[in-house]
Protein backbone atom coordinates (compact mmCIF):
# COMPACT_ATOMS: atom_id res chain seq x y z
CA UNK A 1 0.00 0.00 0.00
CA UNK A 2 1.12 3.10 -0.94
CA UNK A 3 2.21 5.66 2.10
CA UNK A 4 0.17 9.32 1.84
CA UNK A 5 2.23 12.31 2.10
CA UNK A 6 2.18 14.41 5.21
CA UNK A 7 0.82 17.64 3.92
CA UNK A 8 -2.06 18.57 1.17
CA UNK A 9 -1.27 22.00 1.65
CA UNK A 10 1.73 24.39 2.66
CA UNK A 11 1.83 25.43 6.61
CA UNK A 12 4.01 27.25 8.18
CA UNK A 13 7.23 25.28 9.73
CA UNK A 14 6.04 26.43 13.25
CA UNK A 15 2.87 24.77 12.99
CA UNK A 16 4.26 21.50 11.30
CA UNK A 17 6.72 21.49 14.42
CA UNK A 18 3.82 21.30 16.65
CA UNK A 19 1.91 18.97 14.42
CA UNK A 20 4.54 15.95 14.26
CA UNK A 21 4.80 16.46 18.26
CA UNK A 22 1.07 15.62 18.57
CA UNK A 23 1.36 12.87 15.59
CA UNK A 24 3.86 11.06 18.03
CA UNK A 25 1.64 10.98 21.10
CA UNK A 26 3.50 13.51 23.17
CA UNK A 27 1.32 15.22 25.71
CA UNK A 28 3.33 18.26 26.96
CA UNK A 29 5.98 20.75 26.30
CA UNK A 30 7.83 21.91 29.31
CA UNK A 31 9.74 25.48 28.98
CA UNK A 32 9.70 29.08 28.26
CA UNK A 33 9.49 31.31 24.85
CA UNK A 34 12.22 32.48 24.24
CA UNK A 35 14.62 33.60 21.16
CA UNK A 36 13.38 31.97 17.85
CA UNK A 37 12.01 28.63 19.99
CA UNK A 38 8.47 31.27 20.38
CA UNK A 39 7.49 30.72 16.83
CA UNK A 40 7.39 27.22 18.02
CA UNK A 41 5.15 27.84 21.03
CA UNK A 42 3.04 30.15 19.08
CA UNK A 43 2.32 26.51 17.04
CA UNK A 44 1.43 24.32 19.91
CA UNK A 45 -1.77 27.49 20.04
CA UNK A 46 -2.68 25.35 16.68
CA UNK A 47 -2.63 21.67 18.82
CA UNK A 48 -3.51 22.94 22.26
CA UNK A 49 -6.10 20.50 22.26
CA UNK A 50 -3.56 17.52 21.86
CA UNK A 51 -0.49 18.57 23.45
CA UNK A 52 0.20 20.99 26.25
CA UNK A 53 1.91 23.88 26.99
CA UNK A 54 3.32 24.28 30.45
CA UNK A 55 5.36 27.62 31.24
CA UNK A 56 8.00 27.05 34.06
CA UNK A 57 9.77 30.02 35.73
CA UNK A 58 13.04 28.75 34.98
CA UNK A 59 14.31 26.04 32.78
CA UNK A 60 15.89 24.11 35.07
CA UNK A 61 12.22 22.61 36.39
CA UNK A 62 11.55 22.54 32.51
CA UNK A 63 14.46 19.88 32.23
CA UNK A 64 13.94 17.71 34.90
CA UNK A 65 9.75 17.83 34.31
CA UNK A 66 11.13 16.61 30.56
CA UNK A 67 13.09 14.38 31.80
CA UNK A 68 10.62 12.65 34.06
CA UNK A 69 7.89 12.78 31.76
CA UNK A 70 10.73 10.47 29.45
CA UNK A 71 11.36 8.37 32.46
CA UNK A 72 7.76 7.83 33.59
CA UNK A 73 5.70 7.30 29.60
CA UNK A 74 8.61 6.19 27.32
CA UNK A 75 7.92 8.42 25.18
CA UNK A 76 10.03 11.55 25.25
CA UNK A 77 10.20 14.45 27.61
CA UNK A 78 10.26 17.74 25.28
CA UNK A 79 12.05 21.18 27.07
CA UNK A 80 11.68 24.22 25.22
CA UNK A 81 13.63 27.52 25.47
CA UNK A 82 16.25 29.68 24.14
CA UNK A 83 19.70 28.02 23.30
CA UNK A 84 22.13 29.67 25.84
CA UNK A 85 19.09 29.16 28.55
CA UNK A 86 18.43 25.83 27.28
CA UNK A 87 21.83 24.39 27.87
CA UNK A 88 22.90 26.41 31.12
CA UNK A 89 19.95 26.92 33.38
CA UNK A 90 18.55 23.50 31.68
CA UNK A 91 21.22 21.34 31.86
CA UNK A 92 20.49 19.38 35.10
CA UNK A 93 17.27 17.53 33.33
CA UNK A 94 19.62 17.08 30.10
CA UNK A 95 22.18 15.64 32.15
CA UNK A 96 20.25 13.06 34.02
CA UNK A 97 18.22 12.07 30.75
CA UNK A 98 21.85 11.61 29.19
CA UNK A 99 23.12 9.11 32.15
CA UNK A 100 19.56 7.65 32.90
CA UNK A 101 18.42 7.05 29.85
CA UNK A 102 15.42 9.01 29.50
CA UNK A 103 13.95 9.85 25.74
CA UNK A 104 13.87 13.65 25.61
CA UNK A 105 13.90 16.23 23.25
CA UNK A 106 15.17 19.65 23.34
CA UNK A 107 13.86 22.29 20.90
CA UNK A 108 15.79 25.37 21.00
CA UNK A 109 17.86 27.31 19.05
CA UNK A 110 20.88 29.19 18.07
CA UNK A 111 20.08 32.54 18.06
CA UNK A 112 21.25 33.91 15.39
CA UNK A 113 20.59 37.38 14.09
CA UNK A 114 20.54 36.46 9.90
CA UNK A 115 23.29 38.73 7.65
CA UNK A 116 24.92 39.92 11.09
CA UNK A 117 26.31 36.57 12.06
CA UNK A 118 29.54 38.19 12.24
CA UNK A 119 28.94 41.29 13.14
CA UNK A 120 29.79 41.41 17.20
CA UNK A 121 26.90 38.31 18.27
CA UNK A 122 24.87 38.60 21.21
CA UNK A 123 23.61 35.05 22.32
CA UNK A 124 24.16 33.45 18.90
CA UNK A 125 25.43 29.87 19.14
CA UNK A 126 26.52 29.44 15.38
CA UNK A 127 29.91 29.05 16.57
CA UNK A 128 30.85 31.65 14.11
CA UNK A 129 33.78 33.94 14.72
CA UNK A 130 32.83 35.58 18.44
CA UNK A 131 29.73 33.23 18.96
CA UNK A 132 29.70 30.06 20.99
CA UNK A 133 29.38 26.84 19.53
CA UNK A 134 25.75 25.07 20.62
CA UNK A 135 26.20 21.87 18.41
CA UNK A 136 29.68 21.53 20.05
CA UNK A 137 28.44 22.40 23.65
CA UNK A 138 25.06 20.23 23.16
CA UNK A 139 26.70 17.45 21.75
CA UNK A 140 28.62 16.20 24.68
CA UNK A 141 25.45 15.77 26.89
CA UNK A 142 22.79 14.44 24.06
CA UNK A 143 22.53 11.44 22.66
CA UNK A 144 22.51 13.58 19.39
CA UNK A 145 22.53 17.24 17.90
CA UNK A 146 20.43 17.94 14.89
CA UNK A 147 20.40 21.18 13.10
CA UNK A 148 17.76 22.81 10.66
CA UNK A 149 18.53 25.85 8.91
CA UNK A 150 15.31 25.89 6.58
CA UNK A 151 11.58 24.91 7.06
CA UNK A 152 11.81 21.58 5.67
CA UNK A 153 14.40 20.46 7.52
CA UNK A 154 12.98 21.74 10.96
CA UNK A 155 9.90 19.34 10.27
CA UNK A 156 11.95 16.62 10.15
CA UNK A 157 14.48 17.51 12.38
CA UNK A 158 11.71 16.64 14.76
CA UNK A 159 10.55 13.68 13.70
CA UNK A 160 14.28 11.83 13.10
CA UNK A 161 14.72 13.28 17.11
CA UNK A 162 12.13 11.78 18.37
CA UNK A 163 12.92 8.40 16.57
CA UNK A 164 16.61 8.85 17.69
CA UNK A 165 15.29 9.68 21.41
CA UNK A 166 13.19 6.57 21.93
CA UNK A 167 15.47 4.12 19.87
CA UNK A 168 17.69 1.53 21.57
CA UNK A 169 19.06 3.26 24.56
CA UNK A 170 17.11 6.21 25.36
CA UNK A 171 18.18 9.65 25.97
CA UNK A 172 18.07 13.34 25.28
CA UNK A 173 18.63 14.34 21.31
CA UNK A 174 18.76 18.64 20.29
CA UNK A 175 17.62 19.96 17.94
CA UNK A 176 18.94 23.59 17.00
CA UNK A 177 16.98 25.82 14.81
CA UNK A 178 17.83 29.16 13.15
CA UNK A 179 15.74 32.13 12.63
CA UNK A 180 14.88 31.20 9.24
CA UNK A 181 14.05 27.43 9.53
CA UNK A 182 11.13 28.80 11.29
CA UNK A 183 10.18 31.85 9.64
CA UNK A 184 9.45 30.13 6.30
CA UNK A 185 6.79 27.62 5.23
CA UNK A 186 6.48 24.09 3.55
CA UNK A 187 4.48 22.84 0.95
CA UNK A 188 3.31 19.39 0.05
CA UNK A 189 5.28 19.15 -3.02
CA UNK A 190 8.78 19.66 -0.97
CA UNK A 191 11.79 17.95 -1.61
CA UNK A 192 12.40 15.90 0.12
CA UNK A 193 9.22 14.89 0.50
CA UNK A 194 7.56 14.67 4.57
CA UNK A 195 5.43 11.49 5.42
CA UNK A 196 3.38 11.06 8.94
CA UNK A 197 5.30 10.90 11.66
CA UNK A 198 3.91 7.67 12.62
CA UNK A 199 6.53 6.21 10.48
CA UNK A 200 9.36 7.58 12.03
CA UNK A 201 8.59 6.40 15.86
CA UNK A 202 10.55 3.26 16.30
CA UNK A 203 9.60 -0.50 16.35
CA UNK A 204 9.67 -2.29 19.46
CA UNK A 205 12.91 -3.89 20.16
CA UNK A 206 13.23 -7.78 18.96
CA UNK A 207 13.13 -10.17 20.87
CA UNK A 208 15.95 -11.73 22.78
CA UNK A 209 17.61 -14.93 20.83
CA UNK A 210 15.28 -17.96 22.69
CA UNK A 211 19.10 -19.96 23.00
CA UNK A 212 20.20 -17.39 25.67
CA UNK A 213 16.65 -17.22 27.13
CA UNK A 214 16.70 -20.89 27.50
CA UNK A 215 21.02 -20.56 28.84
CA UNK A 216 19.88 -17.93 31.35
CA UNK A 217 17.09 -20.12 32.84
CA UNK A 218 19.10 -22.96 33.27
CA UNK A 219 21.23 -21.30 35.11
CA UNK A 220 18.98 -19.52 37.20
CA UNK A 221 17.31 -23.21 38.04
CA UNK A 222 20.61 -24.70 38.86
CA UNK A 223 21.48 -21.96 40.85
CA UNK A 224 20.89 -23.02 45.30
CA UNK A 225 20.94 -18.80 45.94
CA UNK A 226 20.30 -16.42 43.02
CA UNK A 227 19.38 -13.34 43.56
CA UNK A 228 18.13 -10.42 41.47
CA UNK A 229 19.48 -6.52 40.80
CA UNK A 230 17.08 -4.27 39.40
CA UNK A 231 17.60 -1.14 38.29
CA UNK A 232 16.33 2.24 36.52
CA UNK A 233 16.61 0.33 33.53
CA UNK A 234 13.18 -1.79 34.79
CA UNK A 235 11.54 1.14 34.84
CA UNK A 236 12.22 2.43 31.71
CA UNK A 237 10.77 -0.28 30.13
CA UNK A 238 8.06 0.19 32.64
CA UNK A 239 8.60 -4.16 33.58
CA UNK A 240 7.22 -3.85 37.08
CA UNK A 241 4.45 -6.55 36.39
CA UNK A 242 7.15 -8.47 34.71
CA UNK A 243 9.71 -8.37 37.19
CA UNK A 244 7.37 -9.24 40.24
CA UNK A 245 6.09 -12.11 37.87
CA UNK A 246 10.03 -13.71 37.58
CA UNK A 247 10.80 -13.54 41.17
CA UNK A 248 7.77 -15.20 41.98
CA UNK A 249 8.06 -17.79 39.52
CA UNK A 250 11.51 -18.77 39.95
CA UNK A 251 11.80 -17.78 43.89
CA UNK A 252 14.81 -15.04 43.32
CA UNK A 253 14.51 -12.32 46.12
CA UNK A 254 14.74 -9.11 44.53
CA UNK A 255 17.20 -6.03 45.61
CA UNK A 256 17.26 -2.93 44.09
CA UNK A 257 19.59 -0.48 43.51
CA UNK A 258 19.93 3.12 44.55
CA UNK A 259 18.36 4.31 40.94
CA UNK A 260 16.37 1.23 40.94
CA UNK A 261 14.38 1.83 43.99
CA UNK A 262 10.64 1.81 43.38
CA UNK A 263 10.32 -1.14 40.82
CA UNK A 264 9.56 -3.18 43.57
CA UNK A 265 7.59 -3.02 46.16
CA UNK A 266 9.92 -3.39 49.40
CA UNK A 267 6.86 -4.53 51.46
CA UNK A 268 7.03 -7.71 49.21
CA UNK A 269 7.79 -11.15 50.96
CA UNK A 270 10.97 -11.90 48.57
CA UNK A 271 12.21 -8.06 48.95
CA UNK A 272 15.08 -7.01 50.09
CA UNK A 273 15.48 -2.98 49.80
CA UNK A 274 18.26 -1.23 48.07
CA UNK A 275 21.67 -2.57 48.41
CA UNK A 276 24.99 -0.90 48.27
CA UNK A 277 26.57 1.59 50.24
CA UNK A 278 23.29 3.18 51.68
CA UNK A 279 21.33 -0.37 51.19
CA UNK A 280 19.71 -2.72 53.96
CA UNK A 281 22.28 -4.72 55.56
CA UNK A 282 19.20 -7.50 54.65
CA UNK A 283 20.19 -6.83 50.98
CA UNK A 284 23.85 -6.41 51.85
CA UNK A 285 23.86 -9.97 53.54
CA UNK A 286 21.48 -12.25 50.86
CA UNK A 287 23.64 -10.45 48.16
CA UNK A 288 27.22 -11.60 49.60
CA UNK A 289 25.41 -15.00 49.93
CA UNK A 290 24.41 -15.46 46.48
CA UNK A 291 25.94 -17.96 43.94
CA UNK A 292 24.10 -16.32 41.18
CA UNK A 293 23.80 -12.61 40.12
CA UNK A 294 21.05 -11.67 37.22
CA UNK A 295 21.46 -7.59 36.77
CA UNK A 296 18.52 -6.24 35.07
CA UNK A 297 18.85 -2.72 33.89
CA UNK A 298 21.90 -1.43 36.05
CA UNK A 299 25.49 -0.42 35.41
CA UNK A 300 26.40 -1.22 39.05
CA UNK A 301 28.13 2.30 39.72
CA UNK A 302 30.20 2.40 42.48
CA UNK A 303 27.77 3.56 45.16
CA UNK A 304 25.74 -0.16 44.01
CA UNK A 305 28.72 -2.20 44.94
CA UNK A 306 30.16 -0.83 47.87
CA UNK A 307 33.30 0.17 46.33
CA UNK A 308 33.65 -2.92 44.40
CA UNK A 309 33.89 -4.60 48.05
CA UNK A 310 33.95 -8.30 47.33
CA UNK A 311 32.24 -9.22 50.33
CA UNK A 312 29.24 -8.28 48.51
CA UNK A 313 29.82 -9.12 44.78
CA UNK A 314 32.85 -11.06 43.23
CA UNK A 315 32.51 -12.36 39.84
CA UNK A 316 35.26 -15.09 40.69
CA UNK A 317 32.82 -16.96 43.37
CA UNK A 318 29.48 -15.61 41.65
CA UNK A 319 28.01 -16.15 38.35
CA UNK A 320 26.32 -12.92 36.93
CA UNK A 321 23.90 -12.71 34.14
CA UNK A 322 23.33 -9.50 32.75
CA UNK A 323 20.34 -7.97 30.79
CA UNK A 324 20.71 -4.88 29.17
CA UNK A 325 19.20 -2.88 25.94
CA UNK A 326 23.03 -1.01 25.82
CA UNK A 327 25.97 -3.59 24.83
CA UNK A 328 28.33 -1.50 26.51
CA UNK A 329 26.63 -1.26 29.98
CA UNK A 330 26.53 -5.60 29.77
CA UNK A 331 30.32 -6.79 31.60
CA UNK A 332 31.41 -2.93 32.13
CA UNK A 333 31.65 -2.83 35.89
CA UNK A 334 31.84 -6.96 36.69
CA UNK A 335 32.47 -9.69 33.77
CA UNK A 336 29.30 -11.38 33.03
CA UNK A 337 29.14 -14.95 31.76
CA UNK A 338 25.84 -14.54 29.77
CA UNK A 339 24.82 -11.38 28.69
CA UNK A 340 21.05 -11.00 27.15
CA UNK A 341 20.63 -7.85 25.15
CA UNK A 342 17.25 -6.13 24.72
CA UNK A 343 13.99 -4.48 26.31
CA UNK A 344 14.17 -5.38 30.18
CA UNK A 345 10.37 -6.36 29.88
CA UNK A 346 10.60 -8.50 27.28
CA UNK A 347 13.53 -10.70 28.87
CA UNK A 348 12.05 -11.12 31.90
CA UNK A 349 9.02 -12.23 30.55
CA UNK A 350 10.24 -14.65 28.57
CA UNK A 351 12.99 -15.83 31.35
CA UNK A 352 9.11 -16.71 33.90
CA UNK A 353 7.44 -18.68 30.70
CA UNK A 354 11.12 -20.37 30.45
CA UNK A 355 11.86 -21.38 33.95
CA UNK A 356 7.84 -21.88 34.94
CA UNK A 357 7.63 -25.60 34.13
CA UNK A 358 10.84 -26.32 36.09
CA UNK A 359 10.00 -24.10 39.14
CA UNK A 360 8.27 -25.68 42.04
CA UNK A 361 8.77 -25.20 45.37
CA UNK A 362 11.40 -21.94 44.53
CA UNK A 363 9.48 -19.42 45.51
CA UNK A 364 8.68 -20.76 49.40
CA UNK A 365 12.74 -21.76 49.73
CA UNK A 366 13.52 -17.70 48.66
CA UNK A 367 10.26 -16.52 51.05
CA UNK A 368 12.32 -18.23 53.72
CA UNK A 369 15.73 -16.68 52.79
CA UNK A 370 14.42 -13.02 53.02
CA UNK A 371 12.97 -13.33 55.75
CA UNK A 372 15.69 -14.93 57.91
CA UNK A 373 17.84 -12.33 56.53
CA UNK A 374 15.09 -9.87 57.45
CA UNK A 375 14.92 -11.19 61.09
CA UNK A 376 18.45 -11.35 61.36
CA UNK A 377 19.44 -7.97 59.82
CA UNK A 378 15.99 -5.80 60.41
CA UNK A 379 14.44 -4.31 57.78
CA UNK A 380 12.19 -1.33 58.05
CA UNK A 381 11.81 -1.49 61.52
CA UNK A 382 13.76 1.43 63.15
CA UNK A 383 12.51 2.54 66.69
CA UNK A 384 13.42 5.92 65.67
CA UNK A 385 10.14 6.08 63.29
CA UNK A 386 7.96 6.47 66.15
CA UNK A 387 10.89 8.69 68.21
CA UNK A 388 9.53 12.09 70.00
CA UNK A 389 12.16 14.59 69.92
CA UNK A 390 11.95 17.68 68.71
CA UNK A 391 13.43 19.44 66.57
CA UNK A 392 11.98 16.12 64.80
CA UNK A 393 14.60 13.01 63.81
CA UNK A 394 14.03 12.44 59.88
CA UNK A 395 13.13 8.60 60.51
CA UNK A 396 10.11 10.02 62.55
CA UNK A 397 9.65 12.66 59.35
CA UNK A 398 9.52 9.50 56.57
CA UNK A 399 7.93 6.75 58.98
CA UNK A 400 4.96 9.43 59.08
CA UNK A 401 4.62 9.33 55.55
CA UNK A 402 4.92 5.61 55.33
CA UNK A 403 2.09 5.55 57.94
CA UNK A 404 -0.25 8.20 56.23
CA UNK A 405 0.54 8.56 52.32
CA UNK A 406 -1.70 6.20 50.34
CA UNK A 407 -0.29 2.90 49.25
CA UNK A 408 0.24 3.99 45.83
CA UNK A 409 1.51 7.41 46.36
CA UNK A 410 4.73 8.66 44.55
CA UNK A 411 7.58 10.33 46.47
CA UNK A 412 10.38 11.94 44.70
CA UNK A 413 13.42 12.96 45.97
CA UNK A 414 16.10 15.89 45.59
CA UNK A 415 19.42 15.51 46.59
CA UNK A 416 21.99 15.38 49.51
CA UNK A 417 21.56 13.69 53.09
CA UNK A 418 18.18 13.80 53.00
CA UNK A 419 17.98 11.97 50.16
CA UNK A 420 20.45 8.87 51.49
CA UNK A 421 18.22 8.60 54.29
CA UNK A 422 14.96 8.48 52.18
CA UNK A 423 16.47 5.86 50.05
CA UNK A 424 17.48 3.66 53.46
CA UNK A 425 14.32 4.59 55.27
CA UNK A 426 11.26 4.90 53.21
CA UNK A 427 9.85 1.28 52.69
CA UNK A 428 7.81 1.43 48.87
CA UNK A 429 4.32 0.01 49.09
CA UNK A 430 3.73 -0.53 45.44
CA UNK A 431 6.14 -0.28 42.15
CA UNK A 432 6.53 2.97 40.63
CA UNK A 433 6.12 4.78 44.10
CA UNK A 434 9.16 6.25 44.26
CA UNK A 435 11.70 8.05 41.96
CA UNK A 436 14.97 9.94 42.36
CA UNK A 437 18.10 11.58 39.77
CA UNK A 438 19.32 8.11 38.76
CA UNK A 439 22.25 9.50 36.90
CA UNK A 440 23.46 12.87 38.16
CA UNK A 441 21.65 13.55 41.25
CA UNK A 442 21.37 17.45 41.18
CA UNK A 443 20.02 19.30 44.01
CA UNK A 444 16.77 21.12 42.63
CA UNK A 445 15.13 17.24 41.39
CA UNK A 446 12.10 16.67 44.19
CA UNK A 447 10.05 19.72 43.21
CA UNK A 448 9.73 19.51 39.23
CA UNK A 449 10.19 16.06 39.22
CA UNK A 450 7.17 15.67 41.39
CA UNK A 451 5.02 18.66 39.05
CA UNK A 452 5.69 15.75 35.80
CA UNK A 453 4.97 12.75 38.14
CA UNK A 454 1.32 14.20 38.73
CA UNK A 455 0.70 15.16 35.46
CA UNK A 456 1.40 11.41 34.00
CA UNK A 457 -0.53 10.36 37.13
CA UNK A 458 -3.13 12.88 37.99
CA UNK A 459 -4.90 10.29 40.29
CA UNK A 460 -2.51 9.29 42.65
CA UNK A 461 -0.74 11.76 45.74
CA UNK A 462 2.47 12.69 44.83
CA UNK A 463 5.00 13.96 47.44
CA UNK A 464 8.26 16.30 47.11
CA UNK A 465 11.14 15.87 49.83
CA UNK A 466 13.55 17.90 49.52
CA UNK A 467 16.31 19.83 52.38
CA UNK A 468 15.47 23.39 52.71
CA UNK A 469 18.72 23.51 50.00
CA UNK A 470 16.76 21.77 47.04
CA UNK A 471 13.76 23.96 48.32
CA UNK A 472 14.98 27.27 47.58
CA UNK A 473 16.95 26.26 44.50
CA UNK A 474 13.21 25.29 42.93
CA UNK A 475 10.33 26.98 45.09
CA UNK A 476 9.43 28.39 42.24
CA UNK A 477 8.18 25.29 41.09
CA UNK A 478 5.13 26.04 43.63
CA UNK A 479 4.53 28.99 41.32
CA UNK A 480 4.30 26.49 38.32
CA UNK A 481 1.87 23.75 40.60
CA UNK A 482 -0.18 26.84 41.29
CA UNK A 483 -0.42 28.30 37.34
CA UNK A 484 -0.85 24.50 36.15
CA UNK A 485 -3.32 23.12 38.57
CA UNK A 486 -0.73 20.64 39.63
CA UNK A 487 -1.56 19.76 43.44
CA UNK A 488 1.68 18.32 44.86
CA UNK A 489 2.69 18.22 48.68
CA UNK A 490 6.35 19.69 49.14
CA UNK A 491 8.14 18.04 52.16
CA UNK A 492 10.82 20.08 53.51
CA UNK A 493 13.53 18.43 55.92
CA UNK A 494 14.65 21.78 57.15
CA UNK A 495 17.54 21.80 59.57
CA UNK A 496 19.35 25.40 58.85
CA UNK A 497 22.06 23.31 57.01
CA UNK A 498 23.50 21.66 53.84
CA UNK A 499 23.40 18.17 55.90
CA UNK A 500 25.42 16.29 53.88
CA UNK A 501 28.39 19.01 53.65
CA UNK A 502 27.80 19.91 57.38
CA UNK A 503 28.35 16.36 58.04
CA UNK A 504 31.31 15.50 55.92
CA UNK A 505 33.39 18.50 56.18
CA UNK A 506 31.78 20.44 59.15
CA UNK A 507 29.91 23.53 59.74
CA UNK A 508 31.94 25.86 57.68
CA UNK A 509 29.85 27.32 53.96
CA UNK A 510 27.22 24.37 54.96
CA UNK A 511 24.68 26.54 57.60
CA UNK A 512 21.30 28.45 56.77
CA UNK A 513 19.70 31.04 58.29
CA UNK A 514 16.07 29.72 59.90
CA UNK A 515 13.36 30.27 56.78
CA UNK A 516 9.56 29.87 57.47
CA UNK A 517 9.20 27.83 54.05
CA UNK A 518 5.75 26.93 54.46
CA UNK A 519 4.76 31.18 55.11
CA UNK A 520 6.69 31.41 51.78
CA UNK A 521 4.42 29.07 50.02
CA UNK A 522 1.43 30.63 51.13
CA UNK A 523 2.90 34.10 49.80
CA UNK A 524 2.71 32.02 46.24
CA UNK A 525 -0.97 30.70 47.33
CA UNK A 526 0.05 27.83 47.97
CA UNK A 527 -1.06 25.60 51.39
CA UNK A 528 1.50 25.95 53.82
CA UNK A 529 2.67 24.93 57.39
CA UNK A 530 5.09 25.09 59.66
CA UNK A 531 5.78 21.88 61.86
CA UNK A 532 7.55 21.84 64.60
CA UNK A 533 5.96 18.75 66.83
CA UNK A 534 6.19 14.92 65.71
CA UNK A 535 2.70 14.92 66.77
CA UNK A 536 1.30 16.90 64.15
CA UNK A 537 2.69 15.36 61.17
CA UNK A 538 0.43 12.60 60.28
CA UNK A 539 -2.25 14.56 60.24
CA UNK A 540 -0.81 17.18 58.44
CA UNK A 541 0.19 14.63 55.83
CA UNK A 542 -3.51 13.50 55.57
CA UNK A 543 -4.52 17.33 55.47
CA UNK A 544 -2.19 17.93 52.67
CA UNK A 545 -2.90 15.02 50.21
CA UNK A 546 -6.67 15.32 50.77
CA UNK A 547 -6.76 19.01 50.10
CA UNK A 548 -6.02 18.77 46.71
CA UNK A 549 -3.94 22.08 46.27
CA UNK A 550 -0.56 22.55 46.31
CA UNK A 551 0.82 22.21 49.71
CA UNK A 552 4.36 22.91 51.20
CA UNK A 553 4.95 21.23 55.05
CA UNK A 554 8.17 22.96 56.23
CA UNK A 555 9.21 20.80 59.15
CA UNK A 556 11.67 21.57 61.52
CA UNK A 557 13.96 18.65 61.02
CA UNK A 558 17.39 17.72 63.54
CA UNK A 559 20.58 16.91 62.46
CA UNK A 560 21.36 14.20 64.90
CA UNK A 561 21.04 11.99 62.35
CA UNK A 562 23.91 11.46 59.71
CA UNK A 563 24.23 9.80 56.27
CA UNK A 564 27.28 7.95 57.84
CA UNK A 565 24.51 6.24 60.48
CA UNK A 566 23.34 4.68 57.28
CA UNK A 567 26.71 4.07 55.86
CA UNK A 568 27.16 0.10 55.17
CA UNK A 569 30.62 -1.38 56.76
CA UNK A 570 31.12 -3.01 53.66
CA UNK A 571 31.68 0.61 51.91
CA UNK A 572 33.60 2.61 54.62
CA UNK A 573 35.86 -0.49 54.28
CA UNK A 574 36.59 -0.90 51.02
CA UNK A 575 36.27 3.00 50.32
CA UNK A 576 39.06 4.64 48.13
CA UNK A 577 39.79 7.17 51.54
CA UNK A 578 40.98 4.67 53.13
CA UNK A 579 43.10 3.00 51.01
Amino acid sequence: MAIERMLTEELPARVLVARVLAEAGIEYVFGISGGHTGRIISGLSQVQNQVRMVTVREESLAGVMAEVYGRLTRKPGVMIGQGPWVLGNGLIGTLEAYLSSSPMILLTDFSDAPHFQLHAPYQQATGDYGSWDARRAFGGVTKQVMQAQEPLAAVQATQLAIKHAMAGQPGPVAILFSHDSLAGNVGPDSAPALYPTRYYLPPPPPPADPRDIEAAAARILAARTPVIIAGNGVRISQAYVQLQELAETAGLPVATTAAGKGVFPETHPLALGVFGTFGTPAANACLGEADLVLVLGSKLSPSDTAWANGKLLDPARQSFIQVDIEPKNASWTFPAEQVVLGDAAQIIAALTEAVRPRANGRKDAAVQRVAGHRKTQGYFDTPAYFDDDKPILPQRVIGELMRNLPDDAIVTCDAGENRILMTHFYQTRMAGGFLQAAGSGPMGFAIPAALAAKLVHPDRAVVAVCGDGGFAMTMNGMMTAIEQDIPIVTVVFNNNALGWVLHGGGPFAAEFKDFDHAAIARAMGCRGERIEDAARLGPAIKEAVAARQPTVLDVRTSLKTSFADVTSPLAVEASPRRR
